[in-house]
């Protein structure tokens, strides 16, 4: 299937279909052409780009009337790639084995400058997961890195499906990849690691328990 045979959204974005390879190589050419791609994952439906592409981060933020100053998440498909990305330490890497690919977002310091400095925010640190989902990890694997923010406007309920999406009034994307309904809807854990000791930023699908448990201390919650 080439775009013009994809389906057509009410906004003149495409649907793709996960279960088809030719659609998600269509999205990820998408993606490396500065596009804007909805998709699936294991907790809510994402939007992203390819996060060294300045425009298209910014077009991110404006599509979600999201706040500049607060930085965005990024996914990859392999603890290898994100290690590329930052620096996750004895215990972002003790975290990653037990809890990913899933629902746990893990806060590093950020190694490779080339990121636009737009998805950081110009902080030294950065977000990164590897999500559980077939189709985003397919799409991950052709685009190696993907922004990875909840597909609504801010502080709106997060998608749970291709059709919330479409009522969702977010525009100005390019595609989205229809995994179907998520079953979970609940958007991931988020656990910094910048400091010594391990802070929650935002409790989600993993409970901090889980994580005390792993780690065999405390953490700490963000104010």
């Amino acid at each position: 299937m080439d775009r013009a045979q994809a389906m057509a959204g009410p906004e003149g974005y495409k649907i793709f279909r996960c279960s088809s390879e030719n659609d998600v190589l269509e999205c990820a050419s998408i993606v490396k052409d500065g596009g804007i791609v909805v998709y699936p994952t294991d907790t809510v439906y994402g939007i992203g780009c390819d996060p060294y592409n300045e425009k298209a981060v910014t077009k991110i933020f404006e599509i979600k009337s999201r706040n500049e100053k607060i930085p965005l998440p990024i996914l990859s498909s392999s603890v290898e790639y994100v290690q590329d990305l930052v620096s996750l330490g004895k215990t972002g890497k003790l975290l990653a084995g037990i809890f990913w690919p899933g629902a746990l977002t893990i806060v590093s310091p950020l190694t490779d400058k080339r990121i636009s400095p737009k998805v950081n925010a110009g902080t030294k640190s950065i977000a990164v997961r590897i999500p559980n989902n077939v189709c985003a990890t397919l799409l991950l694997k052709h685009c190696k890195y993907l922004v990875g923010t909840s597909a609504n406007i801010s502080g709106k309920k997060p998608c749970k499906s291709t059709l919330d999406v479409i009522f969702s009034h977010l525009y100005g994307f390019d595609a989205i990849m229809d995994g179907g309904t998520i079953k979970g809807g609940v958007e991931s854990t988020i656990v910094e690691l910048v400091n010594s000791a391990p802070k929650i930023i935002r409790e989600g699908a993993i409970k901090p328990e889980e994580i005390f448990r792993v780690l065999g201390r405390k953490v700490s919650h963000a104010n």
